[in-house]
């Protein structure tokens, strides 16, 4: 299982985790931000595939910001599908 840490820009949140495994997102953990919502997002993406997961999050902006912490995780999953040595491995 592939562990990765990534630092969101311009949100509320200051960190997020998650692990990639056969293919399929795992223990998706934002630190900072809105806890209750971000918990409920890791439960919801709990087995998922992560490329449509970055689909369907990506643009989704917060509070008249052009990016949330959706939009930052679609980001994180977006640089690894892409180049898995791109962001921090944990």
């Amino acid at each position: 299982m592939a562990k990765y840490s990534y630092a969101p820009q311009g949100t509320c949140s200051k960190h997020i985790s998650f692990e990639l495994k056969d293919g399929k997102l795992h223990n998706v953990k934002f630190v900072g931000g809105c806890p209750g919502n971000l918990a409920a997002i890791g439960k919801l993406l709990e087995g998922a595939d992560p490329k449509k997961t970055a689909d369907l999050l990506r643009g989704n902006p917060c509070h008249g910001k052009q990016t949330s912490c959706a939009d930052q995780l679609a980001h994180a999953l977006d640089d690894v599908l892409s180049n898995p040595e791109s962001i921090e491995t944990v």
